[in-house]
């Protein structure tokens, strides 16, 4: 087990005078918080005696029932039996690596990916294969060929994980012309999926990608989270998969932690009964596409000549590539000097590849940040030999 580079940043993006680009969080300041206060008040009052009290492991059955609501933006069918709740996505990714992958087990995943998810196929013991991408996402391909050459051998792939949708960390979406393409590679080649979808319903575009697991539910794991498109202070996620795995999951869980916390799962589940949700999400999403906005004219105005970007219709992320010669992890500490935070590319890639690239979030700052930060980061750039 290793430190996450993200993690590592965070004490010094806190720093007083830091832009920080670096950290995905969303802008919890968009939430009505007088209702959100009135919102817990009333599950108290009228729930305590449930919310104070021990749940169980699979989590609270009204709030599953709300999250196949959710899914079935993305045409996902489901059932509540068929849906967990998790202490955020990331203990869904965590207990889904226990249940299934052995020590020497080989993972493959997009080349860069999320960087957490690194870290927990480490702790599991896996070995992580990358492979590329293009401004349409996951090549079917390149990855059939990975899948082939990794069976000749004789360690085949257990698993695919991918963030198919307004990818963490390049902002990119599967085109939805692969995504049949990717399910049809991956079931001759007998892979499950594992499906990491926070950002699938902060699209800027109005059209919300139809997610794998809709076209695939018997080989696809979906992991969802409210991190993103509520609050991730309430610690609320879910893993929706086949039946048995589902079960296996359920076990796993309980030996984990007993059960979640009621109070945040009546708290979720409230808010969807009575909040307009939906329209909120609109909310968001204006305010996250006047960021990226913000950022793209930024990087187009200031960054030297040699640099890219990728211009994502979603979620919170930009991946940069640096002019040539530069190295991210040298340009961090200059940059954290100049007053501005970013994530180095290699903490994305298991090999320690990405050198020359880096993530940039514009979801937290606000518009004039977004700009200031970029105009340091140009600036330091700038003074390079």
């Amino acid at each position: 087990m290793v430190p996450s580079e993200v993690r590592s940043l965070f004490s010094a993006a806190a720093s007083p005078g830091i832009v920080s680009l670096a950290g995905g969080m969303p802008d919890v300041g968009a939430l009505p918080m007088d209702t959100m206060a009135s919102i817990l008040a009333d599950v108290v009052r009228e729930n305590g005696t449930t919310a104070l009290q021990y749940g169980t492991a699979q989590g609270d059955p009204g709030l599953r029932q709300r999250i196949c609501e959710v899914m079935a933006l993305e045409g996902i069918t489901a059932r509540p039996d068929d849906v967990m709740v998790t202490v955020g996505s990331q203990q869904a990714l965590d207990l889904v690596a226990r249940v299934l992958l052995d020590p020497g087990d080989t993972v493959v995943a997009e080349g860069p990916t999320y960087v957490t998810a690194l870290g927990t196929f480490a702790a599991a013991r896996a070995r992580v294969v990358q492979i590329g991408m293009d401004r349409a996402g996951t090549v079917p391909e390149e990855l059939a060929a990975v899948f082939a050459r990794l069976a000749a051998e004789g360690r085949p792939a257990k698993l695919f994980y991918t963030v198919p949708t307004f990818q963490n960390p390049t902002g990119i979406r599967l085109a939805a012309g692969r995504r049949q393409q990717i399910l049809d590679v991956c079931r001759a080649a007998d892979v499950l999926v594992v499906e990491d979808n926070p950002y699938g319903l902060l699209h800027y575009d109005g059209t919300p990608s139809r997610a794998l697991r809709a076209d695939a539910p018997d080989r696809v794991v979906y992991l969802g989270s409210f991190s993103k498109t509520l609050a991730p202070g309430l610690r609320v996620g879910w893993v929706h998969a086949p039946t048995e795995l589902t079960r296996k999951l359920v076990l796993a869980a309980e030996s984990a932690m007993l059960s979640h916390s009621a109070l945040t799962q009546l708290t979720v589940d409230r808010y969807l009964r009575t909040e307009p949700w939906q329209e909120r999400l609109g909310t968001f999403r204006t305010r996250y596409r006047d960021r990226r906005d913000a950022m793209l004219r930024a990087l187009t105005a200031y960054m030297p000549a040699g640099t890219s970007w990728t211009i994502p219709d979603g979620g919170f992320f930009i991946w940069v590539t640096l002019p040539d010669g530069t190295d991210s992890r040298e340009l961090l500490p200059r940059a954290l000097s100049a007053g501005v935070a970013f994530v180095p590319g290699t903490a994305f890639y298991a090999d320690g590849r990405g050198a020359r690239h880096v993530r940039l979030s514009f979801s937290y700052p606000a518009p004039a940040d977004v700009d200031e930060g970029i105009r340091r980061l140009a600036s330091v750039l700038g003074e390079q030999p």
